[in-house]
């Protein structure tokens, strides 16, 4: 992550999407000198959970600053990103200072439409995922919410819903501040429709809408074509949102509705200088994360050709208002 941030610093971008992309998880007992200790203090691990017995019942404690006692459980996620807290925490510092701006993807698998272990499984990531981006100061955690399977999509809707609002209350209690994204998916099996993702965020305020265009576009068999349609897209999540837009973008292969795959921007039929002609017209507040083959090609060349678009609409803007003052002066 240390590389990652001084990467994207040194190609002159300012913001970086976490992958988490390998959650094991593993309950141990606590070691003799780690009793007393907070999961913050702990060098040697990422402490997610203490599990501890209060009389009859099993808690599940996620305070970090809860000290540990003998008889805990301690549930240690490698997820391959960091050791411990105080590393997260001074990445966020460092992301902080080079002005890279942070934030984290759940497993791309989540499935919170059924019931199962996979279900509760996909929680705790959201979950866990929610504690390390705080820990590193980054300001959205984005998932998928899985397939509708043998449900229907009112069904999975209510489903989702049910589990989402089970993550949010956890949210609140832990006083997370980062936002929880959806993004919308590119295949019609897949809950993800950006009116879904938008019904749902009318139920809970931590939730927003994140577009993926790539996927918008496959959904929509290639709707997205004039700065016209990426305006549509913005002014449809806008009272979502706040004051920061947070998308992806890629290029995209889809047939039907559905995506086939993703591909860099080049080769798919989303281009990316329509969604540039709007950004330089209407400059919103937004972050947009290359999620192409080509990563960093891509994010580059989408940088060139928005400061391509927005130089030839400051040069037009000049000319017209020299133009207008021209005009004014031959008036007086």
């Amino acid at each position: 992550m240390k590389d990652g941030i001084e990467d994207v610093h040194s190609l002159g971008l300012n913001a970086m999407e976490v992958q988490m992309v390998r959650v094991n998880v593993m309950p141990r007992s606590p070691d003799d000198e780690e009793v007393g200790l907070t999961p913050r203090e702990l060098e040697s691990d990422l402490i997610v959970e203490i599990h501890r017995r209060k009389g009859k019942k099993d808690v599940q404690i996620t305070n970090l600053d809860e000290k540990i006692k003998e008889d805990d459980v301690l549930i240690s996620l490698s997820s391959g990103l960091t050791h411990n807290y105080d590393e997260l925490q001074k990445l966020g510092i460092m992301g902080n200072e080079l002005d890279v701006q942070l934030s984290m993807h759940t497993p791309y698998y989540i499935d919170l439409a059924g019931s199962g272990d996979l279900t509760r499984k996909s929680m705790d990531s959201i979950r866990w995922a929610g504690l390390m981006t705080q820990e590193m100061g980054g300001n959205i955690v984005v998932t998928h919410m899985g397939l509708y399977g043998n449900l229907s999509r009112r069904e999975a809707a209510g489903s989702i819903a049910d589990r989402l609002e089970e993550i949010v209350g956890w949210w609140d209690k832990n006083k997370l501040t980062p936002k929880l994204g959806l993004e919308t998916s590119g295949r019609k099996e897949v809950f993800g429709g950006l009116d879904e993702i938008l019904e749902l965020c009318d139920k809970y305020k931590e939730l927003v809408p994140v577009v993926n265009f790539a996927h918008l576009h496959a959904r929509t068999s290639g709707k997205l074509r004039e700065p016209e349609d990426f305006a549509e897209v913005f002014d449809e999540i806008s009272s979502y949102v706040g004051d920061m837009t947070y998308t992806h973008f890629s290029g995209v292969e889809h047939e039907g509705g559905n995506e086939r795959r993703v591909t860099p921007i080049k080769k798919g039929d989303l281009r990316f200088e329509p969604m540039a002609e709007y950004l330089a017209d209407a400059n919103p507040s937004s972050v947009i994360i290359s999620s192409s083959p080509l990563l960093e090609h891509d994010a580059m060349y989408m940088k060139v050709i928005y400061e391509r678009v927005l130089t030839k609409k400051i040069s037009k803007d000049t000319k017209v208002k020299k133009g207008k003052n021209a005009k004014d002066e031959d008036e007086d």
